[in-house]
C-alpha cells in the first residue's frame, strides 16, 4: 500500500469517526429527546389534564364553568399490603368495591404492568384531602387532579350538551387525538365547539429506581409539559331569557326559539322537556334513566323535530303569490266556513267574508290561501302544474325551508318541502292537480320543518325579506365565527312585498278582541308585537299550537317561534308563551295586567296529553 493511499484511508476513517462522535454528542448531550425515549422504561409520565374552556352567555354570565376533582390512580405492581377498611372510610367506598378492583388488577397484572389505572373517578376535593393526609400508608395509590363541569346557571341542558369519557369507537374515529381516560363533548355546544374548548394535555415526568419505585422528578421538571387550558366560548344566548323560557315551557312538550333578527344570533333555544343542568355534571349515572324517559329529553326538538308548520306557513304562500303576480294586497276571496272543491271541503272557522290579504292574515282564513295556492299552481306562465310546483318549491327553500339552515348548532334537521317528482311517485306522472295538494296552502300535508326554521321565517319577515343564518356562538378573543353568519340571505321574494304581510301580522295581534283577530292574547301595550297563529293538525291527539311573532314592528329586536305539542289552537298556548318571552326580553318584567296570563302558563300542564299518545 502506497503512503498516499494509506493517508487517504486514515483521513477517511478520521472523518467518519468525527461524524459518529458528533452524532453521539448531539444524541446524548444536545438533543435530550433521544435519551428520554431510550429511558422510557425508567420513566413515569403523569398526565396533566387541562381545564376546559368556560362557556359564557352574551352578557358575560357563566353558563358552564369548571370545578376541581381528583381521580384515584393505582399502579398494581407498586401496591403493598394495606388497611382496606381505613382506605374505604377515607374515600367513602365499600370494602367489596376495593376487593373487586384489586382482584381485577391481579388477574390482568401482566397486561397492566407498571401502568397506572383509574380506580375511582371524580373524588371531591374535601374527600381527596382526607386521603392525601394518609396516602403514605397506601403505596401504589395516588391522586390525579382534573376539572369537571359545573353549571352555576340553570339555562339549557340540551343547548349546552354534556361531556363524558371517550370510548374506543370515539378514540378510533379521531385519529389518535384522544386516549383512554380523556373526556370530550358529546352533544350541544360542548360537541360543536370541542376543538376550542378541550385544551391540550400536559405531563410531568418522574424517575423510577432499580426497585421500580418512583423517587424523583426527571431533571427537576425541566422536561415537563404544562397543560394548555381550553379557549372560552361566548354564546349568543341570553341566560336570563333562556331560564325564563324554560319556566314557561315547564310541563309542556315542544320548543321555544328566539332570534335577534338584525344578527341571526339565537337568544333562546328551549327544547321541552329537556335535560336539567344538574344532571349534566354526572351524566353517565343518569344515562339509562334519561334514555328510557317517555318524553325523550335528549331529543332536541328545536332543531330535530320535523313538524308541520300549520297556518304560519300562509305567510310564505301569500308572499309567493305577490311575487308571482297572482295576488295583490287588495285581492279578496270568499270563505264559507272553508274552501269547497267538488265534494270536498277544507274547513275554516267562522268570520266575515270576503277578505283581502291583510285581513286574511289577521283572521287566518284557510279558504283564502287555498285560492292563493291554486292561483300559484295554475299560473298560465308555466307549462304545467308540475313546473309551477317546482318553482313554488324554489321560493319556499329560499326562506330556509326544506334544508339545513347551516347553523353552528349540531344535529340540525333539514326538513321536507315536496316537489313535482314526489307527487309523480304518489299519484303517477301528470295524474295529480292543485286540489290534490291543497293542504300545502295552510302548512299541512307533506311539509316538515323545525321550530328553528319557523323562528328564522319570523326573523326574515321582521327584516322585510332577508335573514342571517341563525347561530349560537359569538366572535370573541380566541374563537372566531364563520363569515357566512354575517352575510344577508335574501329570499326570492322582493323586499317591497313584505310590508303588507307585516301589517297583517300587526293587525292579528293589535286589532283587539271582537275584531276577528286571532292573536289578541299576545298584545302588549307599547311593544307593537306582530304575530301569526298556527294550528297544526296532529293525527295522534289534540292539534299542535303554533305562534311566531316579532317586536317591535319597526327596528325589531326579537323574533320568536313557539311550538306546543297537543296545545290546541295557536292562541291557546303558543301565543301567550311567545308574547310573554318577548315582553320579558324587551321590558325585563311582565306587566301586572298580564300577570294572570303568566300564572296560567306557568301552572299549565299538558304532559298527560302526550303520555296518552
Amino acid at each position: 500500500m502506497t503512503l498516499e493511499r494509506h493517508n487517504r484511508l486514515l483521513i477517511g476513517l478520521g472523518i467518519a469517526a468525527a461524524i459518529l462522535i458528533g452524532r453521539l454528542f448531539v444524541i446524548q448531550i444536545v438533543d435530550t429527546s433521544y435519551k428520554i425515549d431510550a429511558s422510557n422504561n425508567s420513566m413515569v409520565y403523569q398526565t396533566i389534564y387541562p381545564t376546559r374552556g368556560i362557556i359564557h352567555d352574551r352578557n358575560g354570565k357563566i353558563l358552564v364553568g369548571n370545578k376541581m376533582t381528583y381521580d384515584l390512580l393505582v399502579t398494581p405492581k407498586e401496591v403493598e399490603e394495606f388497611d382496606t377498611l381505613t382506605l374505604c372510610n377515607v374515600l367513602g367506598i365499600s370494602p367489596e368495591f376495593v376487593r373487586e378492583k384489586m382482584d381485577e388488577y391481579h388477574r390482568y397484572r401482566t397486561r397492566i404492568g407498571y401502568r397506572s389505572v383509574v380506580m375511582l373517578k371524580q373524588i371531591p376535593p374535601e374527600t381527596y384531602l382526607k386521603f392525601a393526609e394518609v396516602s403514605y400508608r397506601f403505596p401504589g395509590f395516588r391522586g390525579q387532579a382534573r376539572s369537571i363541569r359545573e353549571y352555576p346557571f340553570n339555562a339549557g341542558g340540551n343547548l349546552l350538551g354534556y361531556v363524558s369519557e371517550v370510548d374506543k369507537a370515539y378514540i378510533e374515529s379521531h385519529n389518535g387525538e384522544y386516549a383512554s381516560g380523556d373526556y370530550a363533548g358529546k352533544t350541544g355546544i360542548e360537541a360543536a365547539r370541542e376543538k376550542e374548548l378541550r385544551g391540550e394535555k400536559g405531563y410531568a415526568i418522574f424517575l423510577r429506581n432499580s426497585r421500580n419505585k418512583i423517587e424523583s422528578r426527571y431533571r427537576n421538571g425541566e422536561m415537563d409539559k404544562e397543560a394548555i387550558p381550553g379557549n372560552d366560548i361566548t354564546t349568543t344566548i341570553d341566560a336570563d331569557l333562556q331560564k325564563y323560557g324554560q319556566m314557561l315551557m315547564q310541563n309542556k312538550v315542544g320548543s321555544l326559539v328566539a332570534i335577534e333578527p338584525s344578527t341571526g344570533e339565537i337568544l333562546t333555544l328551549v327544547s321541552s322537556p329537556g335535560i336539567d343542568v344538574d344532571v349534566l355534571a354526572d351524566f353517565g349515572s343518569h344515562y339509562n334513566e334519561i334514555l328510557n324517559d317517555l318524553y325523550k329529553p335528549m331529543f332536541n326538538r328545536t332543531v330535530q323535530a320535523p313538524y308541520p308548520p300549520g297556518s304560519v306557513f300562509k305567510l310564505v304562500n301569500g308572499l309567493i303569490g305577490l311575487q308571482e303576480g297572482v295576488l295583490t294586497p287588495e285581492t279578496e276571496y270568499p270563505c264559507s266556513m272553508g274552501y269547497h272543491f267538488g265534494r270536498n271541503k277544507l274547513g275554516c272557522h267562522d268570520h266575515r267574508s270576503p277578505l283581502d290579504l291583510e285581513e286574511s292574515i289577521m283572521m287566518s282564513c284557510n279558504a283564502y290561501y287555498c285560492y292563493v295556492l291554486r292561483s300559484i299552481l295554475e299560473n298560465g306562465r308555466y307549462s304545467s302544474i308540475a313546473e309551477a310546483l317546482d318553482k313554488w318549491n324554489e321560493y319556499v327553500k329560499s326562506f330556509g325551508f326544506g334544508r339545513k339552515l347551516g347553523s353552528d348548532f349540531p344535529a340540525e334537521l333539514g326538513g321536507t318541502i315536496p316537489d313535482a317528482a314526489y307527487y309523480d311517485k304518489v299519484y303517477g306522472k301528470n295524474a295529480w292537480k292543485a286540489t290534490n295538494i291543497i293542504s300545502l296552502s295552510i302548512g299541512q300535508g307533506e311539509i316538515g320543518c323545525t321550530p328553528l326554521h319557523l323562528a328564522n321565517l319570523c326573523a326574515t319577515i321582521a327584516n322585510r325579506g332577508y335573514y342571517y343564518i341563525p347561530h349560537i356562538v359569538k366572535d370573541s378573543e380566541h374563537v372566531s365565527i364563520d363569515s357566512k353568519f354575517r352575510q344577508r340571505q335574501y329570499t326570492m321574494v322582493d323586499t317591497s312585498y313584505f310590508p303588507v304581510v307585516v301589517e297583517g301580522m300587526y293587525r292579528a295581534v293589535n286589532s283587539g278582541y271582537g275584531s276577528g283577530a286571532t292573536a289578541s292574547v299576545a298584545a302588549v301595550e307599547g311593544l307593537d308585537i306582530c304575530g301569526k297563529t298556527g294550528t297544526a293538525q296532529n293525527p295522534r291527539g289534540d292539534d299542535n299550537s303554533v305562534f311566531i311573532c316579532f317586536a317591535p314592528k319597526d327596528n325589531p329586536k326579537i323574533a320568536v317561534a313557539a311550538y306546543i305539542e297537543h296545545g290546541s289552537f295557536g292562541a291557546r298556548w303558543a301565543a301567550p308563551i311567545a308574547s310573554l318571552l318577548v315582553e320579558k326580553y324587551l321590558t325585563g318584567e311582565i306587566s301586572p295586567q298580564r300577570g294572570y296570563l303568566e300564572t296560567r302558563v306557568l301552572e299549565g300542564n299538558l304532559m298527560d296529553k302526550v303520555k296518552a299518545e
